[in-house]
């Protein structure tokens, strides 16, 4: 697969900002192996519950094959970010707090409009996501993220994305084997 150019064009930026719960820069991690960067929206999001829920299933597999796995989100608080890793059974897990969502905008990962947050499939993939898998949900509260964020995952590999996938909606459910196929 081509190299994907990412949105942030200084090289500093991957030494410097992007630094995880463990006090690795993400560049030290992505010379080392590729990194999954699992953008979330909020804790409270029944997609991103799904998503933790579908990561903690398939980690094995993913750092079998040589990938590392971080989150980023929008608790400014790491307990909180960690109590639902704790509950999906993914910790330890590395970690990036972005309240500000810097990092969000650097992806390219912008909010989400009424229709994508609000439409019929949302709530169609809710009531799976929240009563048929189990997951939950809360409102989104500055201490668990921002509910009209789009997340996105992407892959990267000695400071370039190597694969990306950008939510159209919340509920899209990303194939994270293949975005691994790089």
């Amino acid at each position: 697969m081509s190299e994907i150019k990412p949105s942030i064009a200084h090289p500093e930026f991957w030494e410097r900002m992007l630094t995880v719960n463990s006090g690795e820069s993400l560049a030290e991690m992505s010379d080392k192996q590729p990194v999954m960067l699992v953008f979330l929206r909020f804790f409270g999001c029944s997609f991103c519950r799904e998503a933790i829920s579908d990561i903690s299933l398939r980690r094995k597999n993913l750092e079998t094959n040589g990938f590392r796995v971080v989150f980023v989100h929008m608790a400014p608080e790491k307990e909180t970010a960690e109590k639902f890793f704790k509950k999906y059974k993914l910790f330890p897990v590395d970690h990036i707090a972005d309240p500000e969502k810097v990092y969000y905008r650097a992806f390219g990962l912008a909010r989400g409009t009424p229709q994508q947050i609000f439409g019929l499939m949302n709530w169609i993939r809710g009531f799976q996501a929240v009563v048929l898998e189990g997951h939950g949900s809360n409102n989104p509260t500055s201490e668990l993220g921002d509910g009209f964020q789009m997340p996105g995952v992407f892959v990267v590999h000695r400071g370039a994305i190597r694969s990306q996938f950008i939510h159209k909606n919340p509920y899209d459910r990303p194939d994270y084997e293949e975005i691994c196929q790089i």
